[in-house]
């Protein structure tokens, strides 16, 4: 039994897939991969595919590496076809970035769904003058700001790295010493890194433009201080 989720938006090959198998009355589900756009539907066709005598459905999560907000619509899903069916259900082993996707959504990291109450990225909002819908609110808030920022990290990482390879065959340095080039050469001009190394790559090229006189000034005083270092 495995159900598959189209590939994540990150830009990647990886997809959700969710074997499991069933013993007796209870399920075992090792979802495997991201969750993101279109997890709870790949859940929702693994749920339904479960047989009747099914009471007890438990999640080993340990083989889910990814999570944006779209995973707290996947757990949404368990527990309602937890509560629909009288099911028992369970998750368990969150680990890395997704775990810290539920410290940040104030839920269990042990179990999620049995905490206060699974937060759902569509539930309805509370009055604006509860508290507890401002702090849920601002919660989600920070999540989506730091989801933002690993796909952003993700994003630069490739040309991070053909600029440090580029530093490496220039001047001789080490991954490590080149890495720091670059994060200096960021903060001398006041430069975003990603964009460092997106102007010393093209810089490589044939025919590719030469970095800005600041940059480039940046540059030359990052690896004159990594020389002397």
């Amino acid at each position: 039994m495995t159900s598959a989720a189209s590939p994540h938006l990150t830009g990647g090959l990886d997809t959700l897939v969710i074997p499991g198998r069933v013993d007796a009355d209870r399920a075992e589900l090792t979802p495997r991969g991201e969750l993101v756009h279109g997890c709870a539907d790949v859940l929702a066709k693994t749920l339904a595919g479960l047989p009747a005598t099914v009471t007890r459905v438990d999640l080993d999560m340990a083989g889910v590496h990814f999570m944006d907000t779209a995973g707290l619509q996947f757990l949404e899903v368990l527990a309602v076809h937890g509560q629909q069916r009288s099911l028992t259900v369970t998750t368990a082993n969150w680990n890395g970035q997704p775990r810290r996707i539920l410290e940040l959504a104030g839920l269990d990291t042990t179990d999620p769904l049995a905490g206060p109450g699974t937060v759902s990225a569509a539930a309805p909002a509370a009055p604006a003058s509860s508290a507890v819908a401002l702090e849920r609110a601002e919660r989600l808030h920070v999540l989506e700001e730091e989801v933002e920022q690993l796909r952003q990290a993700i994003a630069s990482r490739p040309v991070i790295d053909q600029a440090r390879g580029i530093l490496m065959a220039t001047h001789g340095c080490t991954s490590d010493e080149a890495w720091h080039i670059l994060r200096e050469t960021s903060q001398l001009s006041n430069t975003k890194l990603r964009d460092v190394a997106a102007a010393v790559t093209a810089s490589a090229e044939a025919d590719g433009p030469p970095p800005s006189p600041e940059l480039r000034t940046a540059l030359q005083r990052a690896v004159a201080r990594r020389r002397r270092g």
